[in-house]
């Protein structure tokens, strides 16, 4: 083949990669925005389930902050701060359970100033299903079983499942699940207790404000 033609197929071949590479990138950026945009529903959505937007009037999903504590799992964990008219009311603090049956257990859970619980849900968790999975609201209403609870430390026997001698349902065939979550739940309110003032004064951190990505 002549060197000439050699050139001109190649320089084809390079433009037709510089288009295709410039196609795919387009259809990245439109598809990123969409999830985000997604991504940014669902959070909010999964916030107002554990803390009802007729409680707070400010920026929920961008009033958030970092926190760090072995009590809420190995990684940093996002608190959301609801205020009404500036006035404190709420928090919605992303924790973990380690200990599923299946393993970590990804849930949040919002708390009133007063310790009363507002909402529990399980954001992600690869728990058995037709067992563990009733920590999904669309499996069964068990995380329900927390709302209008409080932690008191004098107590705390109650805050386990009744095969334990708690107050909270088993699942039928299936303890170490709901027992992990109980577990979780209880720690998180304890350490809420300790440093509730704390979050709400903390600096705003939302660059990792946004529920984990890929959780359920």
């Amino acid at each position: 083949m002549p060197l000439n033609s050699i050139t001109k197929n190649g320089l084809i071949l390079a433009g037709f990669a510089l288009v295709t590479t410039g196609l795919i990138a387009l259809t990245f950026d439109g598809t990123k925005a969409k999830i985000d945009e997604q991504r940014a529903k669902k959070k909010l959505a999964t916030l107002n389930e554990v803390i009802p937007p007729a409680l707070y009037n400010n920026q929920l999903y961008l009033d958030c902050t970092m926190v760090k504590d072995p009590a809420l799992g190995k990684e940093p964990k996002a608190v959301y701060r609801a205020r009404m008219d500036g006035q404190d009311v709420a928090l919605a603090i992303e924790f973990t359970a380690p200990d599923g049956y299946s393993g970590d257990i990804h849930l949040i859970a919002g708390v009133r100033t007063n310790g009363e619980v507002l909402g529990v849900r399980a954001l992600e968790h690869k728990e058995t299903p037709g067992l563990g999975d009733k920590i999904e609201m669309n499996v069964s209403n068990w995380m329900l079983s927390f709302n209008g609870k409080s932690y008191d430390e004098d107590k705390a026997k109650q805050w386990q499942v009744k095969k334990d001698g708690g107050q909270f349902d088993q699942f039928t065939g299936a303890t170490i699940t709901p027992r992990a979550v109980v577990g979780s739940v209880a720690r998180t309110l304890r350490y809420l207790s300790a440093n509730q003032q704390q979050l709400f004064n903390q600096s705003t951190d939302c660059q990792a404000g946004a529920l984990s990505e890929g959780q359920n």
